[in-house]
């Protein structure tokens, strides 16, 4: 058995001589001394709550903003496909024919999108946007593109209407205009005027055969005046004898969009 000895308590610890009025004393300073404590740590754990709370809140509003831009562009570029298919489809002479412009016209709007990516969808320079779309009807060897003109920075919007526009020009040039020859070339310039906030730009084919005006307006044509009209432009083609020209004037605000 075991024994409690008179100078030990129950608890085995030992007694002393503090009154029961200074022992409530100290468990009262005790007490409110543990108050004071998780107040503060509960003070801290709200704050931290918060801050965790908001920084979830602007994740979600950051996600849902990332999810409705892809789904708008995805939206675009579905239209765009679509469009592409059943004007090159309706147009066509052949099958054949319809599966080489289809193919061409996404190839294009795949290597605008490949140059976006590039930039992280905020845009690129019109010299990169010019070169990416002329480079495969190009020869390194003998070139058959003169470009010139300043830095103008364009934005993700207008990006796939200018690419997708040269790649039409560059398309048509190859099978009837100056490039279906070995001495034609292509001149591409553009300018801004300062005063209008405006960019003209320039398509001009020489040296190739002679240009007659068509009797019907093609699928490709309708695109190319249908793009510059979305960049909110003034879209002129002149069937000069001596060759092609394309004309683009347009605001240099829709070129920031």
């Amino acid at each position: 058995m075991f024994k409690i000895d008179h100078d030990e308590d129950a608890s085995g610890l030992e007694s002393d001589s503090t009154s029961p009025q200074e022992l409530l004393v100290a468990e009262n300073v005790s007490l409110r001394l543990l108050l004071t404590q998780a107040k503060l740590s509960a003070e801290t754990l709200l704050a931290q709550a918060g801050i965790d709370a908001k920084e979830r809140e602007a994740s979600d509003k950051l996600q849902k903003l990332i999810l409705e831009e892809l789904h708008h562009r995805i939206k675009n570029t579905l239209a765009t496909v679509s469009a592409i298919a059943s004007q090159s489809l309706r147009n066509a002479p052949s099958t054949q024919h319809a599966q080489a412009a289809i193919e061409g016209r996404l190839l294009a709007l795949g290597r605008a999108h490949d140059l976006l990516l590039q930039a992280r969808w905020t845009g690129a320079d019109l010299r990169t946007i010019v070169r990416g779309a002329t480079e495969p009807f190009d020869n390194p060897d003998t070139p058959r593109f003169s470009i010139d003109g300043p830095d103008v920075q364009i934005a993700s919007g207008a990006v796939i209407a200018i690419a997708m526009t040269l790649n039409e020009l560059c398309t048509n040039t190859t099978k009837f205009g100056a490039l279906s020859v070995p001495a034609g070339h292509v001149d591409i310039s553009w300018a801004k005027d300062a005063t209008a906030s405006r960019l003209h730009f320039v398509w001009k084919e020489q040296d190739g055969p002679v240009v007659e005006a068509p009797t019907r307006q093609s699928f490709g044509t309708r695109l190319i005046e249908t793009l510059g009209r979305q960049l909110k432009g003034d879209v002129k083609l002149t069937y000069e004898s001596s060759g092609f020209v394309y004309s683009l004037n347009v605001p240099l605000d829709s070129l920031a969009l």
